[in-house]
């Protein structure tokens, strides 16, 4: 009997949606598919990902490598944790860690020492140049290559194996906005 009122409420709420509601309506709903295709693929993609590389394909290390897969921030730990406790409450910050470490072991992240405040990971494993904006705190990766070939005199011998470099200074933004004002803060 209950449902049946539920029923008939619904039917006397009904509105009459304009074409233009229509259409606003399925270009939200397009998107809102859109986002879940994407997040889905990437959740295949580190169920796959993690399978490949011998570990157990557990929900908060399918969210993490999920939520690191083109990521571009070089979060820290605590920032991970913090992005994916809303929808994994059973998520400890130790979990984090612990997967962490072991994508590092098994090659997948690329830890970086940049920041004097804490660790942050790179899910681009290759070696390549990071720089940090010492106004806005952001890292980002950057253009560059170590060569290493036609070694000078005082580099023969010398095996490169892997690198990291850190370059500080201040980033497009934040030279855009001390060009601008004179306080020198950026808000990005």
């Amino acid at each position: 009997m209950v449902q049946v009122s539920i029923d008939q409420e619904q039917r006397e709420t009904k509105q009459t949606i304009t074409p233009k509601q229509s259409s606003r309506l399925t270009f939200e709903r397009n998107e809102i598919m859109s986002r879940k295709s994407k997040s889905n693929d990437k959740v295949a993609l580190a169920v796959q990902k993690l399978k490949s590389i011998g570990l157990r394909a557990t929900p908060q290390r399918v969210a993490i490598l999920a939520f690191l897969e083109g990521n571009t921030s070089h979060p820290s730990a605590e920032q991970i944790y913090e992005a994916l406790k809303p929808d994994m409450p059973s998520l400890s910050l130790g979990t984090v860690y612990n997967t962490l470490d072991e994508l590092l072991q098994r090659g997948q992240l690329q830890a970086l020492a940049i920041s004097p405040t804490r660790k942050h990971v790179d899910a681009n494993p290759e070696p390549h140049y990071h720089f940090l904006c010492e106004v806005c705190g952001n890292i980002y990766d950057y253009p560059g290559e170590l060569q290493t070939e036609n070694a000078s005199e005082e580099t023969k011998g010398f095996k490169v194996e892997k690198y990291a470099v850190y370059l500080y200074g201040t980033c497009p933004s934040c030279n855009e906005v001390g060009a601008n004002q004179s306080t020198g803060w950026c808000a990005s």
